[in-house]
């Protein structure tokens, strides 16, 4: 359905859905177990990290950041899909999508920029233990935290302002949600300073935070393999859960890069989907259980919690 019209859209339409009929409250009832599991889990290592000030190191801070933003990713995603599970027309208003298309992005940009961090805290926590404390202080871990949310608030702001001021030939996003490179080719015309912007914001998404991160983690791996055997066990119990990750959301990103770049109507569609939820839903269910089970001392304050609630 083409709206060939130059006057501003008012609403997409979004093609991926498929009429399932009664099924339909089935995967609602499976959506919001998914999205009250996934809210559950990241509030509760919030609340630990928050109420534990033996917990409020720049390690448990920059993590506690990360479930944060696993909150805030997963609402950007959740209630508009249980929304249009329910509906019988898959349209969406404007602004909606483009809150949307904010929410998502921005996620994207932090969770990199967070791992980042992450990882040098890491390379300063196992290769240079004496000057970690004076190199990430409490304030400077704050402002760090502050950054990659201005930064990534203000880069997807960008991105999303060039896009609004496009004209518009068409209204259908072959997609389950707003994604900004849907919108963005249905412009009339060539939007040239779209794919160049988006080009240079995608080097910073994720070049920029890659280069800390490799050379974080060559460094820990000089540890690992010329160090004593109490370092290499160190760097390998902290280290793991962050690589594990990194790995994570950097496939879920590919995966959704190639399902919306590329043409996949061979594929089917639940293959379609999942290939383009994977990055918000399997990073948000799996970071707070993967940092809980094998950090210790989240782990122990969480059974100190649910004891004394008990």
């Amino acid at each position: 359905m083409l709206n060939s019209t130059s006057s501003p859209l008012t609403y997409f339409i979004l093609g991926a859905y498929m009429d399932v009929g009664r099924l339909r409250y089935l995967y609602f009832m499976l959506t919001s177990v998914l999205y009250i599991v996934i809210l559950s889990v990241n509030t509760l290592m919030i609340v630990v990290i928050s109420v534990n000030r033996s917990l409020h190191e720049p390690m448990y801070m920059f993590l506690c950041s990360l479930f944060v933003n696993e909150v805030y990713g997963s609402s950007g995603l959740f209630p508009f899909l249980l929304a249009q599970i329910l509906s019988d027309v898959h349209t969406v208003s404007a602004p909606l999508c483009f809150l949307q298309i904010f929410c998502l992005f921005s996620f994207v940009n932090i969770e990199f920029c967070n791992l980042a961090f992450m990882s040098y805290d890491r390379y300063l926590a196992i290769c240079c233990p004496l000057q970690y404390h004076v190199i990430l202080s409490h304030y400077k871990v704050m402002f760090f935290i502050f950054l990659i949310w201005l930064y990534s608030f203000v880069k997807v702001f960008i991105t999303l302002l060039l896009t609004v001021h496009l004209t518009l030939c068409g209204n259908v996003l072959n997609s389950t949600y707003c994604r900004n490179y849907l919108v963005v080719r249905l412009a009339c015309s060539d939007p040239i300073v779209n794919n160049i912007y988006g080009l240079f914001g995608s080097v910073l998404t994720i070049l920029v935070p890659l280069l800390p991160i490799l050379y974080s983690y060559t460094k820990i791996l000089t540890v690992v393999i010329y160090g004593s055997k109490r370092m290499r066990q160190k760097a390998i119990n902290t280290c793991m859960p962050q690589l594990a990750s990194l790995l994570n959301f950097s496939f879920g990103c590919l995966f959704e890069t190639l399902q919306s770049r590329f043409d996949m109507v061979d594929a089917p569609v639940w293959l379609q989907i999942v290939l383009s939820l994977y990055f918000v839903i399997l990073q948000s269910l799996l970071n707070p259980i993967m940092y809980g089970m094998r950090l210790k001392r989240i782990r122990n304050e969480c059974k100190k919690m649910f004891c004394e609630v008990n």
